[in-house]
């Protein structure tokens, strides 16, 4: 008598019949599938041995099974993403989930180099200054009505320049006669003392100091004999070709204020009206 031969599942002979050796004896093929064969995580059918099985990460798929959920291209060949459980192609991964280019209308591709601003995104290479169009990269800018400039260009194209040295105002500033300063350019034209926060004045259009405009300019008290410069000192009084400080326009004798007073001129003196007709 022959020895036996039987399958190690189902017991059946398989003299005359195809079948799988495995550690644990020979099994014909049907047993061998329903015993050992992994399911297909798409079409749920057993994956046969005689089958080329794929698998990814925990699933495993016919090989006809493993298709691109959106266009059912094959990805046995092919590179491919996972989103939320479902296999896709590049491509149509990159038309679902990736970023459009500002700039060329082109897939920005996922892993690739790209920059983000305002909900837009850029290839790295396709951000550019709308001026000198260089790369901003990581460089700082200034967007402008759509646009994005480098710092250099903004101040160039945009920024208001100085009255006295024509260079751009970056930050701060002041503001003279409707024209921007540097606050270190608005200098007094005598002394060159910092006019930016003082009282000052001007002369041709020349800015000056309270000091020096009083000195150069402004008509002399005749009593006191200090500029009078009406900054700080208040209103002021002129007869003829004299000139007083309201705090300084008094009679020569009694010292009585004759501002808003009748008064008689004495010489070089102004007398109140009772001084005057009191004699010598």
């Amino acid at each position: 008598m022959s020895e036996a031969f039987d399958c190690a599942k189902c017991s059946e002979s398989l003299y005359g019949r195809k079948y799988i050796q495995t550690d644990n004896g020979p099994y014909c093929v049907p047993c061998y599938d329903n015993t050992f064969a992994n399911t297909c995580a798409e079409c749920q059918q057993l994956i046969g041995h005689d089958s080329r099985e794929l698998f990814y990460e925990d699933r495993h798929f016919h090989e006809g099974c493993f298709r691109c959920c959106r266009c059912q291209r094959s990805l046995a060949d092919e590179p491919f993403t996972c989103q939320d459980s479902e296999l896709l192609c590049n491509d149509c991964y990159c038309t679902a989930f990736s970023s459009q280019c500002s700039a060329c209308r082109e897939t920005v591709m996922p892993g690739s180099r790209k920059l983000e601003y305002g909900g837009q995104t850029w290839h790295e290479h396709c951000f550019l200054c709308s001026s000198c169009e260089q790369p901003l990269g990581s460089r700082s800018f200034v967007p402008d009505k759509g646009a994005h400039y480098c710092v250099p260009c903004y101040e160039n194209k945009f920024a208001p320049r100085c009255a006295r040295c024509s260079k751009t105002l970056t930050q701060g500033g002041v503001t003279y006669r409707d024209q921007p300063w540097h606050r270190e350019c608005l200098v007094c034209t005598g002394c060159q003392t910092p006019l930016a926060g003082q009282q000052f004045t001007s002369r041709d259009d020349d800015p000056y100091c309270v000091a020096c405009f009083g000195e150069l300019f402004a008509p002399k008290c005749s009593s006191c004999k200090r500029p009078i410069t009406g900054l700080g000192e208040g209103k002021y009084v002129s007869f003829e070709d004299r000139h007083w400080h309201h705090s300084c326009f008094s009679c020569a004798r009694c010292s009585t204020s004759l501002v808003g007073q009748g008064f008689v001129p004495d010489g070089d003196q102004v007398l109140c009206q009772g001084c005057s007709q009191a004699g010598p």
